[in-house]
């Protein structure tokens, strides 16, 4: 992080609490705490964006086709399907 900005948050008491109590088991600061929460919710949206970018420009008959071929090469050793 090159740049930090002070930011007043105002939670709940309960969700403050939780919180605390959280960061304080996880041994890092209710700041860091909050901070990584807030990264990991980001990362979440911003993955979902990602996939849904990727649906939509899919191409479903050029996967049905794939996926419907005959041949190839047996899996590798360690590959298969579990029974």
């Amino acid at each position: 992080m090159t740049e930090t900005k002070t930011y007043p948050l105002r939670l709940p008491k309960s969700l403050k609490a939780a919180v605390e109590r959280l960061s304080k088991e996880d041994g890092t600061s209710m700041n860091q705490f909050v901070a990584t929460a807030v990264a990991e919710k980001v990362s979440a949206l911003q993955t979902a964006v990602f996939f849904e970018d990727r649906k939509a420009r899919a191409e479903f008959k050029a996967f049905d086709k794939i996926m419907k071929r005959r041949g190839g090469k047996p899996p590798r050793d360690g590959d298969q399907l579990p029974a």
